[in-house]
């Protein structure tokens, strides 16, 4: 099982060096069976340790692969293996099995791209280091996957360089990420000053007799990794960068958004969750910065009209669902939502590929309408992600997304419930409008454009519906009201044990009725299903209520479609000071002092080299007229000495 468990990253790596070293001598069609070759291999590695870990005990879910020391220095010995428990083999199979359909739907949507082995390179290099970053059995090893992730995002954002919106896009992710991992590492540090070791191993099981609950050490831990995952994860107030990463190719913003990058930031909380179940403090700072991203983006993803800035702006809100469980100490939903996330999310943005490929890679919706029957996979695929991600029964979304609003409740606090359901109907609202401008109603794509609509290629359309499928039967592992039904939570109880013994002081949580729950989950339903009809309303039935909407309140309109105008605030407070301070210490010290000094050594040589240069002037006569003045001064020296 070792050598099975390692295959899992070295899989994709064999692909990185193929495709890198030989890709452009062995052809596209060899060139995407490596790559998707590579993940395969990985996504049966991972399923193998899964089915392993599944047979053993509870008590028995945590295997250690031993690799090699990495920095021997003194009593520092940082090694370099896998942690193979629960929590890591399912982040492994969600990676790989989402990664795994997106490299084969890229094969489709990147035919005519010129780079295409640097596509695939890179693509599998993100998986990569995704799989490096839930399989470390450190943190300075996870640091590793963390920093690897960051770089491949900036590579595959700003994948069309020769857009200047683009390389802008790459920059922008990559210097936001940097704020973010500041605290993170002051964090590692910290945690390294209190343990005396990076594994998972020493600090967890020490941090009982290290820490007190409540103390200002561990809260300071907690809060300065979570400064890192607000980056990574695009949380308030670093998720600037997420909606322009939509610049890189589709596929690219899939896996991003569905299976890598900013699913970093939750595992890595899961990952701490006994650190977090001893910081009170900062268990509420995670939910309240959870809750408010949620509702934050769900309403500035009501009005745009970028089809994958929409998106966008869901996944921000998504994800913030995923930290408010985690803050009220649900773990195990919280990773439950990751996973049933992956899959619509990852279905969602292939179906926006899908229709941007066909409309030769236009994104506006307002140039959209009635490709339901010009692309009815597509569509089909589509309204069954929108369903999912509106919580609609059956469906994977909401078989999550009710547990957290359940756990939300539960934990005592009205107002998460509040916030959560409020962003779940402005979810459901904004996914159907999407749906009945793209795929509804008359046509309003371009007149040259129209006739050559058509659905995409079966290598593109088939991993549609197998994300369907799992958008479909993907939370049945956890299915809310049925007893005996939460397979998923049961694997992963020994993760998260020692942390929820902390939350409730080692006693049994309390049983709460199943009609209570049920009324609670008929109330989610009943709020999602109002969103739908309320776009149905205002986009089908009576087309011109949102347009009279926007006319009404313009200022509050302009504002949310400006996106809160936060990006011009973070210009004016912070990308302004810094360029100018940039521009002083360019002028004041680099051209004045540096250039000046260097700029100066070289004049004053130049100069003395022009006085020299009369020395040696080649005339004969010159020569012996130096001499004869050096004869005459040499004997009025010996006379008058």
């Amino acid at each position: 099982m070792e050598r099975v468990a390692w295959l899992i990253i070295l899989a994709p790596l064999a692909g990185v060096l193929l495709n890198g070293l030989l890709g452009r001598r062995l052809g596209k069609r060899l060139v995407g069976v490596i790559a998707c070759s590579a993940i395969f291999v990985a996504f049966i590695a991972a399923a193998l340790c899964f089915r392993h870990l599944v047979q053993l005990d509870a008590d028995e879910r945590a295997l250690h692969v031993p690799g090699f020391v990495w920095l021997p220095v003194g009593a520092l010995q940082v090694s370099f293996g896998i942690l193979l428990d629960p929590l890591s083999a399912v982040m492994a199979l969600v990676v790989t099995g989402v990664g795994l359909l997106i490299h084969i739907y890229s094969i489709g949507y990147m035919a005519h791209d010129e780079n295409y082995s640097r596509y695939f390179t890179w693509l599998n290099l993100f998986t990569a280091s995704m799989l490096l970053l839930v399989l470390a059995d450190s943190f300075l090893v996870l640091f590793v996957g963390w920093e690897l992730v960051a770089l491949c995002s900036y590579l595959l954002i700003g994948f069309w360089f020769e857009r200047k919106s683009a390389a802008a896009a790459g920059n922008k992710a990559f210097m936001v990420n940097r704020v973010g991992d500041v605290g993170f590492l002051v964090g590692l540090l910290l945690i390294f000053a209190t343990f005396g070791t990076f594994d998972y191993s020493g600090v967890f099981a020490s941090a009982g007799a290290k820490l007190q609950v409540g103390g200002p050490i561990v809260t300071a831990i907690t809060l300065l990794l979570f400064i890192g995952a607000t980056g990574k994860s695009a949380q308030i107030p670093l998720y600037v960068w997420l909606p322009d990463a939509m610049e890189g190719p589709t596929p690219v913003s899939a896996l991003i958004h569905a299976a890598t990058m900013v699913t970093a930031g939750v595992y890595m909380v899961a990952r701490c969750s006994i650190l977090y179940a001893m910081a009170p403090v900062s268990m509420i700072v995670v939910a309240c910065v959870g809750a408010a991203t949620a509702l934050f983006a769900a309403s500035i993803g009501l009005v745009q009209n970028d089809i994958k800035r929409v998106l966008a702006y869901s996944t921000i809100s998504q994800i913030g669902y995923m930290f408010l469980a985690c803050g009220v100490g649900a773990f195990a939903v919280g990773i439950f939502h990751l996973m049933t996330h992956a899959f619509f999310k990852a279905l969602l943005f292939l179906c926006a590929g899908s229709v941007i490929h066909s409309l030769h890679d236009e994104m506006d919706i307002r140039r959209m309408g009635g490709l339901r029957s010009r692309m009815p996979v597509t569509y089909g695929t589509f309204v069954i992600g929108s369903l999912a991600i509106s919580g609609i029964i059956p469906l994977a979304g909401f078989c999550s997304k009710d547990q957290i609003l359940w756990h939300a409740l539960a934990d005592g606090n009205a107002a998460y419930w509040a916030v959560a359901a409020l962003a779940a109907g402005m979810t459901a609202f904004y996914m159907f409008r999407l749906v009945f401008k793209t795929f509804w109603g008359e046509s309003r794509v371009d007149r040259d454009l129209e006739p050559h609509v058509h659905e995409s290629p079966s290598v593109m359309t088939l991993p549609l519906v197998g994300l369907a499928i799992l958008s479909v039967i993907g939370g049945w592992v956890s299915f809310p009201l049925v007893a005996r039904g939460d397979f998923f939570g049961h694997f992963l109880d020994p993760t998260f044990v020692p942390a929820l013994a902390i939350i409730q002081g080692e006693v049994a949580a309390e049983h709460v009725g199943l009609a209570k729950e049920l009324v609670m989950s008929l109330i989610a339903l009943g709020i999602a299903a109002s969103g739908i009809v309320l776009a149905y309303l205002a986009y089908v039935r009576e087309p011109g209520v949102a347009a009279g909407f926007a006319r009404g309140l313009p200022r509050l309109y302009r504002l949310v479609l400006d996106k809160y105008r936060v990006d011009e605030t973070y210009a004016r407070l912070f990308v302004q000071p810094g360029h100018a301070a940039a521009k002083g210490l360019w002028r004041g010290l680099d051209v004045s002092i540096i250039d000046g000094t260097v700029n100066g050594v070289a004049w004053i040589v130049g100069r003395m080299a022009d006085g020299l240069r009369l020395l040696h002037t080649g005339y004969v006569r010159s020569y012996a007229l130096a001499t004869a003045i050096g004869v005459v001064a040499i004997l009025l020296y010996m006379l008058y000495s």
